[in-house]
């Protein structure tokens, strides 16, 4: 994918939520920096501070945290049309506790925490594009919740398949598995069940 159509998905995003005038997206479009990630690298790492933002224009993230028993916990999926980054960390400027990995070749385009605090005291059109950001992330998160607490793993997987089906045949198996809080054989039960 050429740099001229990456930026052109960041437009289209942008444009989509009907906030910031085009001069305000071409501004940003044109100080974002291009970047191509592959497979298994990684965006920030846990005890890092994230100092930047990314969308996504193509490829799939996942973030994830190390336990106690030095087990991998998968907990969050990004996918092409969304941004990432460590947010508890970007928002504080303290060490993450999550790392941001590369689970398919990537194209994103890097925004500096700098330049977001200054496009936020530029134009009020910025706070009010955070602030829905912000509120698309939590009701992300809530619904994330609630899924854990109150479904059963193939209600899980149900949803991914009706939300995210282009991409579930891209996501290995134990990071599927790890997401929905069930063993590798248990997801092969369900893909099995289901597919009958």
């Amino acid at each position: 994918m050429t740099v001229i159509v990456m930026n052109e998905k960041l437009k289209n995003y942008l444009t989509s939520f009907n906030v910031l005038s085009e001069e305000e997206i071409t501004f940003v479009a044109n100080k974002v920096t291009p970047t191509i990630l592959k497979k298994g690298d990684y965006f920030i790492r846990e005890n890092e501070i994230s100092k930047e933002v990314a969308f996504i224009s193509s490829g799939i993230f996942r973030s994830f945290y190390t336990t106690s028993a030095d087990e991998e916990v998968t907990y969050c999926f990004r996918f092409e049309n969304s941004f990432v980054t460590a947010y508890s960390s970007f928002l504080t400027q303290t060490k993450s506790i999550e790392n941001v990995q590369a689970i398919t070749d990537t194209e994103i385009f890097k925004i500096s925490r700098d330049l977001i605090l200054k496009l936020e005291k530029s134009s009020p059109n910025w706070v009010k594009l955070l602030k829905m950001l912000a509120e698309q992330e939590y009701l992300y998160l809530e619904k994330r919740v609630f899924l854990l607490q109150k479904e059963s793993a193939e209600k899980r997987y149900k949803d991914l398949l009706i939300n995210t089906p282009n991409y579930l045949q891209q996501i290995p198996l134990k990071y599927l598995a790890s997401y929905l809080g069930i063993t590798q054989r248990h997801l092969s039960r369900i893909r099995k069940s289901i597919a009958n």
